[in-house]
C-alpha cells in the first residue's frame, strides 16, 4: 500500500514542485516590475483577500467535508445516487459563491479597511488597493469550483491534474505582467485581471477530465440532498478551523500595514520560498492521505489506519527537517539569487532573509498540522481541530503583539512559526489521547539519526554558503552556480549520513503493515 501512497505523493509532488516552480517564476518577475513598493503592497493586500476566502470556502473547509463524504459514497452508494450528491453539491455550493462575491464586490472598500487598516493613512495605496481586489474577487467563486473538482478527482486517484492546476494561475500571472501591464493602469491592475482570467481557466481545465472520470457535475438545486447537508454541516465547523490559519495571516498583514511600506511584500516573498517545500511535499502528503484515511475509516480499519499516519509523520521528518536547515542557513543566498533583480535592493534581500528565517522555524510544524488534521478529518471530526486552531490563533496574536515591537516584521513571521508548533503538539497529543495514533517502535532512534545527518549537512552548506554580501556582489550565473553546488553538497551529505547511519528508504515502505487500498 505505502508504495503506491509514496508514488503518488511523487506524481503529486512532481506536479505541485511545477506549480512552485512556475510560482517562483512569477514571484521573480513580480519583484522586478514592482519591488516592494506601494503598488505590490496594494496587490499583494488585495489578492490576499479573495484567497483568505478560497482556503476557507475552497481547498480548505471544503475539501476536509467534501472528499471523507464523497469517499463514503464511493464505497457504499449507487452510482445514481452519487450522481445526484455531485450535482447538488455544486448547485447549492455554486449559488453561495455567487452570493458570496458579490457581497466581496459591493464591500471592498470595506474589506480593504478591516485587512489592512494602516493603507487608510495613504489614500492613493488604499484606493489601489480596493480597485485591485474588485477585479480579482471573482476569482474566489471560480477556484472554490475548482477544489470541489480537484476533491473529486483526489479520491478517484487521479492526482496529476489537481496538482498540474495551479500552474495556471501563475501562467496567467506571468503573461499578466508582460502583456498586460503596457495596456493596464499599473501593474496592480494588471496582475488583477490576470488573477480572474486564471480562476476562469483553471475551472475549464478540470471539466474534461472530471467527464473521462464519470463525475462532471450538473448543478441543480430543486431538491435537498442527504449528503450534501452532510457537507455543509462538516463544513461549518471547518470553516472555523481553517479561517483560524487564515485570520493568523490576516493578523500579520494587519500588523505589518501599520510598518514601514515594504513590509507586507517582504513577508510575502519570504512566505512564498518557504511554502515551495510545503506545497510540494507537505501539502501533495497530506492531498494523497486524506482519501485513503477516509477510505480506511470507512472500513473501519483503525489500526491500518494508526499506521498510515505513522508512515506519513516519518516521511515528514526525513524530508522537511533538513528542508527546514537548509533555508534557515540558506535564507540570504536564496532570496538573494531569486529576488534581487530590477526594482529589488539590497535593503529588501536583507528583510526578506531574516523574515524567511522566521517563517522557516515552523516549517516542519505546519507540514505536521497538515498530516495529523487528516487524521481527524477522515473521521468526520472536523470540530476538534477547530478548537486547536483557536488555541494557535490565540497564541500567534499575543507572540505577533509582543515580537512586532522589537522584531518588526520579522516577530510576525516567528509568531506564525510558533503558532505552527503549538498547532501541531495538540493534534498530537489529542490523537494519541483518543487512541487513534499509536506510533510504532524505534521514534526516538529514528530521529536521533535524523537530527544527526541533518546537523552535518547544515554545517556543510553554511561553510560552503559564505555571506550575504558576497552573494549580493555576485553575478546571477554565478549565484545560480553555487545555490545549486551547496543545495547539491548539503544534500549528498544529508543522504549519505543517513546511509551510514543506517536508514533506508526501504524502511518506510509498509508492505508488511498488511494492509491495502
Amino acid at each position: 500500500m505505502s508504495k503506491k501512497l509514496i508514488k503518488s505523493t511523487a506524481v503529486t509532488g512532481s506536479m505541485t514542485m511545477l506549480s512552485r516552480i512556475s510560482g517562483l517564476i512569477r514571484d521573480i518577475a513580480f519583484a522586478n516590475i514592482m519591488g516592494s513598493g506601494l503598488v505590490a503592497d496594494a496587490f499583494f493586500v488585495a489578492f490576499r483577500i479573495p484567497n483568505f476566502f478560497r482556503r476557507i470556502f475552497g481547498e480548505g473547509a471544503l475539501s476536509q467535508a467534501f472528499i471523507p463524504v464523497f469517499s463514503e459514497y464511493k464505497e457504499t452508494a449507487k452510482s445514481h445516487e452519487i450522481k445526484a450528491f455531485l450535482d447538488h453539491m455544486v448547485g447549492q455550493l455554486g449559488l453561495i459563491l455567487i452570493v458570496i462575491t458579490a457581497v466581496g464586490v459591493l464591500t471592498a472598500p470595506a474589506l480593504v479597511t478591516v485587512i489592512a487598516p494602516g493603507f487608510l493613512q495613504d489614500d492613493d495605496k488604499f484606493q489601489l488597493t480596493v480597485a485591485a481586489l474588485r477585479i480579482c474577487f471573482p476569482y474566489l467563486m471560480f477556484i472554490s469550483l475548482v477544489a470541489v473538482a480537484a476533491g473529486i478527482l483526489n479520491t478517484c486517484e487521479r492526482f496529476a491534474v489537481p496538482a498540474f492546476t495551479p500552474v495556471l494561475l501563475n501562467i496567467c500571472l506571468i503573461a499578466a505582467a508582460f502583456w498586460l501591464l503596457p495596456i493596464a493602469q499599473n501593474a496592480a491592475i494588471a496582475l488583477s485581471i490576470g488573477v480572474l482570467i486564471a480562476g476562469i481557466a483553471q475551472l475549464l481545465f478540470q471539466l474534461p477530465f472530471l467527464r473521462k472520470e464519470g463525475f462532471l457535475p450538473r448543478p441543480k438545486l430543486r431538491q435537498s440532498q442527504d449528503g450534501v447537508r452532510k457537507v455543509f454541516k462538516l463544513m461549518l465547523p471547518a470553516i472555523f478551523g481553517v479561517s483560524v490559519a487564515q485570520i493568523n495571516v490576516l493578523i500579520n498583514t494587519l500588523l505589518a500595514s501599520f510598518l514601514v511600506t515594504g513590509s507586507v511584500s517582504w513577508l510575502y516573498y519570504s512566505d512564498r520560498v518557504m511554502e515551495f517545500p510545503l506545497g510540494v511535499f507537505g501539502i501533495a502528503l497530506a492531498t494523497v492521505i486524506l482519501p485513503s484515511l477516509s477510505k480506511l475509516h470507512a472500513r473501519d480499519d483503525q489500526h491500518s489506519f494508526s499506521e498510515l499516519l505513522d508512515w506519513a509523520l516519518r516521511w515528514v521528518f526525513i524530508i522537511v527537517l533538513p528542508a527546514t536547515i537548509g533555508l534557515v542557513v540558506l535564507a540570504g543566498p536564496l532570496i538573494a539569487t531569486l529576488f534581487q533583480y530590477g526594482a529589488t535592493t539590497a535593503n529588501d534581500v536583507i528583510m526578506m532573509k531574516n523574515s524567511l528565517i522566521g517563517f522557516s522555524l515552523g516549517l516542519t510544524g505546519l507540514v505536521l498540522v497538515k498530516v495529523l488534521a487528516p487524521g481527524f478529518f477522515a473521521r468526520q471530526n472536523t470540530k476538534t481541530p477547530v478548537r486547536v486552531g483557536i488555541i494557535a490563533m490565540i497564541v500567534n496574536i499575543i507572540v505577533a503583539l509582543v515580537l512586532v515591537g522589537p522584531l518588526k516584521h520579522v516577530g510576525l513571521a516567528t509568531a506564525t512559526s510558533i503558532a505552527a508548533w503549538v498547532n501541531a503538539a495538540l493534534l498530537y497529543k489529542l490523537l494519541r489521547q483518543e487512541s487513534i495514533y499509536q506510533p510504532r517502535p524505534g521514534w526516538a532512534l529514528f530521529m536521533t539519526k535524523i537530527m544527526i545527518a541533518g546537523l552535518a549537512m547544515g554545517a556543510v552548506i553554511y561553510w560552503f554558503g559564505g555571506t550575504v554580501d558576497q552573494w549580493l556582489d555576485a553575478l546571477l550565473w554565478q549565484r545560480v552556480f553555487w545555490l545549486g553546488l551547496c543545495v547539491s553538497i548539503g544534500a549528498a551529505m544529508y543522504f549519505l549520513t543517513l546511509l551510514i547511519l543506517g536508514i533506508r528508504l526501504k524502511h518506510l515502505i509498509l508492505n508488511k503493515a498488511g494492509f491495502d487500498l
